[in-house]
């Protein structure tokens, strides 16, 4: 009985032991697959350092209300907000001079594809297709996104292709990151202005966390534009000078 015993407790032990070695083989494999560099992407240097801030304008700089949106081109919310919500204020705020729109990259930690979708929309904006690049990008989120795969530029490509750009160029701007020192100036730019989600929006003097709907965006800047004008107002007059 106490051999038997014995035996017993060692079959156990081994067991437990095949357990326990098992599990470290799958921690091991997953740390690997999460961490192994993803095919056709260099990872971002942590090293970078930032270029200048500088988003991307819509419409016309002189415009009497300025809007900056910072959004990540990975986000759910931007993307929706995009195809939703973005046709009606560049047809009626945009087109009809009310207000100029810049887009400011702003890409999230958790977003493991959108940096080299940033840097494929600026490679775009680099032959003047960025508003192109832009709206293929962020409605074909399904394509390149992290959740689709792990190499995004296929993806991207295509896209670019189709906007019939040198495509020769835009790899060459791809694959060197090229873009990548305005996209980091971008994002720290969002977060000195205290941008905390995507899409942020700042309207005249306001920021507006959230994919807002269209009738609220024009509310926000009816506000900025009345307050535009009452600045304008409170101004004092230029001084002219006396002639003899």
């Amino acid at each position: 009985m106490a051999k038997a015993a014995v035996r017993k407790k060692g079959g156990a032990g081994r067991f437990a032991g095949i357990i326990v070695g098992v599990a470290v083989i799958g921690i091991a494999t997953i740390g690997y697959l999460v961490a192994r560099p993803r095919p056709g992407i260099r990872p971002v240097d942590p090293n970078l350092p930032a270029g200048t801030a500088e988003g991307y304008l819509i419409g016309n700089p002189d415009a009497p209300v300025q809007v900056i949106e910072f959004a990540d081109f990975e986000c759910p919310a931007c993307g929706q907000w995009t195809m939703i919500h973005e046709p009606d204020v560049r047809q009626r705020l945009i087109s009809t001079g009310q207000i100029s729109f810049r887009f400011y990259d702003f890409p999230l930690d958790n977003h493991p594809n959108s940096w080299p979708a940033s840097n494929a929309a600026a490679c775009a904006a680099d032959q003047g297709k960025f508003v192109e690049m832009h709206d293929a990008i962020l409605h074909g989120q399904d394509k390149w996104s992290g959740y689709a795969t792990r190499n995004p530029k296929p993806p991207l490509e295509d896209m670019a292709k189709s906007l019939g750009l040198d495509m020769a160029a835009w790899n060459d701007c791809f694959d060197t990151q090229k873009h990548y020192g305005r996209i980091k100036a971008n994002l720290q730019e969002g977060v000195r202005r205290g941008v905390g989600q995507t899409p942020t929006f700042i309207i005249g003097s306001k920021l507006i966390p959230g994919g807002i709907p269209y009738d609220e965006f024009k509310r926000y800047v009816d506000e900025a534009a009345a307050e535009a004008a009452a600045r304008a107002k409170a101004a004092p007059a230029p001084a002219t000078k006396k002639t003899a």
